[in-house]
């Protein structure tokens, strides 16, 4: 186990992890941290705690020190110039007729990068823009062309649920989800009702699975013979977060049982 703390970059941001070098953070001080960009001007949005080694994806990195009144001045002066670089990226894709949406830029702490992040349907050749870029800025640029996913992060809407999509109003992290996850929920595998907006899995899929696993270790698989106070009869259907079970019992059909123990009844 390695000790380890959260800290993001934005709003809604992915949080990512990093070192406290043994020292105590509290959540919502602002910190500079050491990144593979660079320096980055950060917050803090977890306590401290620890986590399995090989969970980590990337080399854990640490927190260089608290932020002082200079850093957030420099930060919100990064920011001011970020802004700036996004009305002139967006002009020059205009200008090279490039049918792609800048959609924010972002300097590392101590501007040894500028990144901007664009949505496109299609790969974009973006030599040209980063060449013109490079020779107003003068630094290292960036170009990085985010997914459906982040796209609909970005413009939000409304799920099949009838609510604000997660990743707009609270994921921060795209997990991965599979088909199985869908199966394990007994969801029909129909693609209107387990994908999103963005046209993937549904992000909830992943976040509701451990309680359906949960709940599946009381029951019987469909197609076992079940036995009941009626009698015997094969499991047809489950209702997994009721803990009931449809038995289609010869001569007299389908009847519902609630299953209180795993293996009673059977």
């Amino acid at each position: 186990m390695i000790e380890v703390i959260g800290v993001n970059f934005e709003e809604k941001g992915r949080i990512y992890y990093f070192s406290p070098n043994h020292k105590q953070y509290k959540k919502g001080i602002n910190v500079i941290v050491e990144t593979e960009r660079g320096l980055q001007f950060g917050k803090v949005v977890t306590d401290i705690f620890d986590i399995e080694e090989n969970k980590l994806t990337s080399p854990l990195k640490p927190i260089v020190r608290i932020s002082t009144k200079a850093d957030y001045k420099k930060h919100l002066r990064n920011e001011k110039d970020a802004a700036y670089a996004l009305k002139k990226c967006r002009s020059f894709a205009e200008e090279l007729n490039m049918k792609i949406k800048i959609l924010d830029a972002n300097y590392t702490f101590d501007r040894s990068q500028l990144m901007f992040r664009f949505l496109s349907d299609v790969r974009i050749d973006f030599r040209e823009l980063a060449k013109k870029l490079a020779s107003v800025y003068h630094t290292r640029i960036e170009l990085r062309q985010v997914g459906v996913r982040d796209k609909a992060k970005e413009i939000g809407g409304l799920g099949s649920c009838g609510r604000e999509l997660c990743c707009a109003k609270f994921l921060k992290d795209f997990d991965s989800v599979t088909i199985g996850m869908a199966k394990n929920q007994n969801i029909a595998l129909n693609p209107t009702k387990i994908n999103g907006l963005c046209g993937r899995l549904l992000c909830c899929l992943k976040y509701e699975d451990d309680c359906y696993t949960r709940c599946k270790k009381n029951m019987p698989k469909i197609g076992s013979m079940y036995k009941t106070e009626q009698g015997t009869g094969k499991v047809v259907d489950l209702d997994l977060l009721k803990n009931i079970v449809k038995v289609d019992i010869p001569k007299i059909g389908i009847i519902e049982v609630k299953v209180e123990k795993r293996g009673s009844n059977q």
